[in-house]
């Protein structure tokens, strides 16, 4: 497998891994706490591609996609949470594919972010019965364009499931993302706009090499916190936290602002 930074064959095809992004250099908040998470995520990314956990091209500077997240979203699948479930939001990311895809062969709606939040309609809506493909190509960000319709925050259903992409996670349900800060974004505009509430479930799919001992994560207040983490061999329900999301604006940056046409709007709003 192709490692960051090194062309490989991938088959027949002579392939060269895209530059790793870096997704928290526009982050904003407490330099000590930005810096210990930055360390623990490449230590996790390391650790994936080490163990060969991870799928082309590579964890670095990723959501990573590991081996047997189809098997993960299965093992989600058998959970009650998942089977009372309407209305599904989730992450753009590769690794949660398998679960946007089953959730519109189960008739859920999905809501899916636009990645980077980087339209005035934030949102994909994917209706299951009104999709151009198939439920696996529908549930794509290729396919989202074809078969969903954008939609602001304020036009989203309530949502009783949330999925989330995560670097790591640990027993007592923190999470740790690539720096970017979307996902808390997100959970915060939809909980304004009342589509998320106390009863909403959060849960993530991962590889057991991204789970670490319970503490292991450093967070801030605003991070939120997962009642489910489910890998390819087991499924860890984590003891509820109090969640009070909002967005922090003290700790979002003028570049980060400018880069998310919802948050210039609110914040013009102000």
């Amino acid at each position: 497998m192709p490692q960051p930074g090194i062309s490989g064959r991938v088959g027949n095809v002579f392939a060269v891994p895209r530059p790793v992004p870096r997704h928290d250099h526009d982050a904003g908040g407490d330099p000590v706490l930005l810096a210990a998470k930055a360390e623990l995520r490449e230590s996790v990314w390391t650790e994936l591609q080490a163990s060969a956990a991870a799928r082309f091209p590579g964890a670095h500077g990723r959501i990573p996609n590991f081996v047997g997240a189809e098997v993960a979203a299965e093992r989600l699948r058998t959970t009650p949470e998942w089977e009372a479930a309407r209305t599904v939001k989730s992450n753009p990311d590769s690794p949660q594919w398998p679960v946007r895809q089953r959730a519109l062969e189960d008739g859920k709606t999905v809501f899916m972010a636009v990645p980077r939040l980087a339209e005035a309609d934030p949102f994909f809506c994917l209706d299951p019965d009104d999709l151009a493909d198939t439920p696996r190509k529908a549930s794509s960000i290729k396919g989202a364009t074809r078969s969903a319709r954008t939609v602001r925050v304020s036009e989203m259903e309530p949502v009783e499931l949330v999925i989330t992409g995560s670097v790591a996670v640990d027993g007592s349900g923190r999470r740790l993302g690539k720096g970017g800060g979307f996902s808390d974004l997100e959970f915060a505009l939809a909980w304004e706009a009342g589509m998320i509430d106390t009863e909403t479930v959060v849960a993530t799919t991962v590889h057991n090499v991204q789970v670490l001992d319970q503490g292991s994560i450093p967070t801030a207040s605003h991070d939120i916190g997962l009642d489910l983490i489910v890998t390819p061999t087991r499924i860890i329900r984590c003891e509820r936290s109090d969640r009070s999301p909002s967005i922090r604006w003290d700790e979002l940056t003028d570049d980060k602002i400018r880069s998310i046409p919802l948050l210039a709007e609110l914040r013009g709003r102000a």
